[in-house]
């Protein structure tokens, strides 16, 4: 596995060096935390020189990880259908380097994580809190937040957070599957 990703990120193995063109390695999809594999492989790729992101949707705890792994934790909304999902635990296991995101569809949501991230003063212990607009589902099953309501909210508000767009929904259309 950690040859294929040394091919992927342009490592020379036969290099002295621990230089590679692509020196971070992001680690999602799904639920990653849900392979048991994916500790030893995390500790791997650190172990080669790779910075490591993982990105999870916070309902497993990321305690089992190692610190040094990024980790891009995710808060469910009350508009998600998933807000009980959350596994506070995951609080104590943050780092400053570490990032917690909320996507939100209402104005509902938007005061959730307003709050939770007030209450539990997430801008002094992680490198980043993410607030992301969801996008409008090309079947109508749902409606989207548009991005400029969420930034005047935002603004209003005077919260230490950052806006996260989702740049492929901009690049290709967002009913593009696999991108």
């Amino acid at each position: 596995m950690l040859s294929r990703v040394d091919e992927l990120a342009g490592r020379d193995p036969s290099a002295d060096t621990l230089q590679a063109k692509v020196p971070l390695v992001e680690l999602t999809g799904g639920e990653p935390l849900l392979q048991e594999e994916i500790y030893p492989l995390a500790e791997k790729l650190l172990g080669a020189g790779y910075i490591v992101m993982i990105e999870t949707s916070g309902e497993r705890h990321i305690g089992r990880l190692p610190r040094e792994v990024i980790k891009i934790v995710d808060v469910k909304c009350p508009d998600s259908g998933e807000a009980d999902t959350f596994n506070v635990d995951n609080l104590d296991a943050l780092s400053s380097e570490d990032e917690v995101k909320f996507v939100l569809s209402t104005r509902r949501d938007y005061e959730f994580a307003r709050d939770f991230t007030a209450q539990h003063r997430l801008s002094e212990c992680v490198k980043q809190v993410l607030f992301s607009p969801v996008f409008e589902d090309p079947q109508g099953k749902w409606p989207g937040l548009e991005p400029r309501m969420l930034v005047e909210w935002i603004l209003a508000d005077g919260l230490p957070v950052r806006l996260g767009l989702q740049l492929h929904k901009f690049v290709w259309d967002p009913a593009t599957k696999g991108v």
